[in-house]
């Protein structure tokens, strides 16, 4: 059984629950399996370490979650256009497995969510690409053969699987939201039986 890292930061919880639709798609696959891990918060001052397995919800990832995976989801929350600070540290730690080459061609997507319209889903998108790129990682977008890219009012783009909320978190996941989330996960597991027979 292929696993797939399905590797999140969420502040307000729509991430996350963009990560758990992505780990059904992906189970719904034959011959591969979701592994769900977020990433802990950082703090411009250290004042103590964090612990390593947090008190409640998915488990922190580690460089092995990352380095073993048969693909890899990205999400994040918009930042100012781009992903969250505590998944770039997070991905910044991954330098090791770049010189090894651990990442290369193996498929990856990237996921996120915002809480206007014109909050950056796109190029939050975009630049989550960027590092997956340096590691030599295959990206998949979302095709416009699924019909919802062209009939959603809210989030998702062929770039990736995107929610739009508001800062009070008051929306709710939308249904073309979450058929693309669950087509993403399917298609990166499928990709992934594909590179990796």
């Amino acid at each position: 059984m292929k696993e797939i890292l399905v590797l999140y930061y969420s502040k307000s919880g729509s991430v996350k629950e963009m990560a758990s639709l992505i780990a059904r798609g992906i189970n719904s696959v034959d011959g591969v399996q979701a592994k769900i891990r977020t990433v802990p918060e950082i703090f411009p001052e250290i004042t103590k370490q964090v612990a390593s397995i947090p008190d409640s919800g998915a488990l922190y990832a580690t460089l092995d979650d990352l380095e073993n995976c048969s693909g890899l989801a990205l999400g994040s929350p918009t930042r100012f256009g781009n992903m969250a600070a505590p998944l770039k540290y997070f991905i910044e730690t991954a330098t090791p497995l770049w010189l090894k080459g651990s990442l290369e061609d193996k498929p990856a997507c990237v996921f996120t969510s915002s809480s206007s319209l014109h909050g950056g889903n796109e190029t939050t998108l975009l630049s989550m690409q960027i590092p997956l790129f340096h590691m030599g990682m295959i990206l998949l977008g979302l095709p416009y053969s699924l019909p919802e890219l062209a009939t959603t009012t809210t989030g998702g783009t062929p770039y990736g699987a995107s929610h739009v909320g508001t800062h009070k978190n008051v929306h709710s996941i939308s249904d073309d939201e979450k058929k693309l989330c669950i087509a993403q996960g399917v298609r990166l597991g499928q990709i992934s039986l594909k590179l990796n027979k």
